[in-house]
């Protein structure tokens, strides 16, 4: 069950002072974990309005308002991104997490806003990934650069790098491997990417997105965890926050390392991607309004 149909089934009783049967803390904590957020954020935001009401500082009503605030604190501030000729940005996560698809989407925001996207198959490992993103540059009529599967990602990206340059394109999106259960190979595969990025481009990669699957539930918090420790994640792309996805994970990744949210994906299409705005995903995760 979602949140939002936890808790307005909680909310259509009287207030408080008159039945034991509205919105309690116990029962939002139970509501918070139902979707996804984790005890650590369930726990923090039910005792809140715990003692927001035993002081006084919640008025019968205004329960949901309160939840609202504190959900939104959870999500720390965009910081401001690093500028660089050509922008670099790594999309880091598992395999299946939608990172190919949102490389492509991003290409496609980069186009649209008038600028000049390149796209570098670093996922060398899974030829599929190479055709996939192959077959979005034709699509949207953007420039890939790819080798045959099992290449050095680091030579793709090195050779996308030198292709930008170029060719004058404002961005290099890089679709990377994600076999987190190699996790010290790819580790160590991503950091030599990162570390070829640097010596062409001065302050690159500029972005480190990690792409997290909004139905992958808390074993998105460990990813999380993972990859920011090893290759200095830097921002989040919640995907696939369509159909039955409850999306709760993004609130306990966002306590707990203090990422940013920079987009959402609502779709397979690619205009599907969207600015990730917390007000919006909080009003929809609790019943008032919709992400997209």
């Amino acid at each position: 069950m979602q949140l939002w149909q936890k808790v307005r089934t909680l909310l259509s009783f009287s207030p408080i002072a008159a039945s034991d049967a509205w919105l309690t803390p116990q029962a939002l904590e139970e509501a918070l974990i139902l979707a996804d957020a984790g005890l650590e954020v369930a726990g923090r935001v039910a005792k809140a309005l715990e003692r927001a009401l035993a002081q006084g500082r919640v008025a019968p009503g205004g329960e949901l308002a309160f939840v609202q605030h504190e959900l939104l604190a959870l999500f720390p501030e965009p910081t401001p991104i690093p500028t660089g000729k050509p922008q670099v940005i790594f999309l880091v996560g598992v395999n299946g997490s939608g990172k190919t698809t949102t490389a492509a989407k991003l290409a496609n925001r980069v186009l649209a806003s008038g600028g000049r996207p390149l796209l570098a198959a670093c996922d060398t490992f899974r030829a599929a990934a190479v055709e996939q993103l192959q077959q979005w540059g034709e699509r949207l009529g953007v420039p890939v650069v790819a080798q045959r599967p099992g290449a050095d990602a680091a030579a793709v990206l090195y050779d996308a790098l030198a292709a930008a340059r170029a060719r004058g394109a404002t961005h290099v999106l890089a679709d990377t491997a994600g076999r987190l259960h190699t996790k010290d190979t790819l580790m160590r595969e991503l950091g030599k990417l990162a570390k070829v990025a640097g010596r062409a481009v001065t302050g690159a990669p500029h972005q480190v997105l990690l792409v997290l699957d909004a139905t992958t539930g808390l074993n998105g918090l460990a990813q999380a965890r993972e990859f920011k420790q090893h290759v200095g994640v830097n921002g989040l792309v919640l995907s696939k926050l369509d159909g039955t996805a409850k999306g709760g994970v993004v609130l306990a990744v966002a306590r707990e390392l203090q990422l940013p949210v920079y987009w959402a994906g609502v779709g397979e299409g690619v205009e599907d991607l969207i600015p990730f705005d917390p007000q919006a995903f909080v009003a929809a995760l609790l019943g008032e309004g919709s992400v997209d």
